[in-house]
């Protein structure tokens, strides 16, 4: 048995990781911490998980941990650098779910964030956690930056035809629809219901963290020193989770439809949690509650222009789920294991 700690382990995506690893048949929960309660049960705070094997919530010491095979951290940014640090260097694995080891440049990290990173070495020891995009690297990772949710729905919509070379002069307009669950469990002002109930809102214009991670893996995977610049503009809709990616590109040359479609089930021939519409386009609603990417193909020849849709659940795919399929990986399990639920309907 896998034994698993969770650092973090009360906000949505801690919680997440609880539900998904405790029906893991390879996995043994070690323990969960929370600064924030210390001392109370799970099934006090969380009564969804009655009937399963209750938890305390402990206070994070380097001690508790050492009997656990890997740890994950669901931190904010900023708070993860010293604590993925310490696990790092007494040689437990971690998976990271901050931005905190996303960028082997920290200059980069520190640029947008506006925080200074204290392990730029460390940094550089960390492996992007996309599975379609680093399988390999991943198996043998001892610590990993899981990737954040709209990186993950937008790079997976992107990677075969920024590999293929088929977006000319890497022109890419980003178009990005997130629920309110990507905000996070702490209150805010912009993320209570009176404010985002039947509305919609673009935020962080020109601005958003994650455009710097777009820009860098998509740098990477073309072998580019010139960097590429992308527009990313996300907005907030009122439903709790799911994410919708709308991806404008204009195309190097002529390609039909068909020839998109078969480029991308070649390219993810060998990914479980990627569906390729043979038509139409995905909505959230087919990937809530699951660990699946759905995309949608859309070719307008009038302008040359290629129209992606990529969705996913921002909390599983685009968080927990991915960061437990990273560990399957880093376990030498199926990378499906513990995560074959289909999505939820209606």
């Amino acid at each position: 048995m896998i034994k698993v700690s969770i650092i973090g382990a009360t906000g949505y995506t801690g919680i997440e990781l609880i539900r998904l690893l405790n029906r893991h048949k390879d996995v043994e929960i070690d323990s969960l911490f929370s600064n924030s309660h210390v001392g109370k049960n799970l099934v006090d705070l969380y009564p969804q998980f009655y009937g399963k094997k209750d938890y305390i919530f402990k206070e994070f010491t380097i001690d508790e941990v050492k009997n656990s095979d890997i740890v994950f951290t669901a931190l904010p940014h900023g708070v993860s650098q010293g604590i993925v640090a310490k696990l790092y260097q007494h040689g437990i694995k971690v998976i990271d779910l901050s931005g905190d080891y996303r960028y082997h440049d920290t200059k980069i990290y520190e640029d947008w964030y506006g925080v200074k990173h204290e392990y730029a070495e460390i940094a550089r020891e960390a492996v992007y956690g996309l599975v379609e995009l680093n399988r390999e690297l991943i198996k043998d990772a001892s610590l990993i930056a899981n990737p954040g949710c709209y990186p993950t729905a937008t790079l997976l919509g992107l990677l075969p035809v920024v590999k293929a070379g088929l977006i000319a002069n890497n022109e890419i307009i980003i178009d990005a629809k997130s629920g309110v669950s990507g905000a996070g469990k702490s209150v805010k002002i912009d993320t209570i219901f009176n404010e985002v109930d039947e509305s919609i809102k673009a935020y962080s214009v020109n601005k958003h963290r994650h455009t710097s991670e777009i820009e860098n893996i998509l740098a990477g995977v073309i072998n580019t020193k010139e960097g590429i610049k992308l527009s990313f503009t996300p907005h907030l809709i009122p439903m709790k989770r799911g994410m919708l990616i709308t991806i404008y590109t204009r195309l190097s040359n002529e390609i039909k439809e068909e020839g998109l479609i078969r480029l991308y089930k070649e390219f993810y021939a060998r990914d479980s949690f990627l569906q390729i519409y043979k038509s139409g386009n995905p909505q959230t609603k087919h990937v809530l509650g699951s660990n699946y990417c759905h995309i949608g193909l859309n070719v307008d020849r009038r302008t040359n222009r290629l129209i992606i849709v990529s969705v996913i659940d921002n909390l599983l795919k685009g968080a927990s789920g991915q960061a437990v399929q990273n560990m399957n990986l880093m376990f030498g399990l199926p990378e499906e294991r513990g995560l074959e639920d289909t999505a939820i309907f209606p």
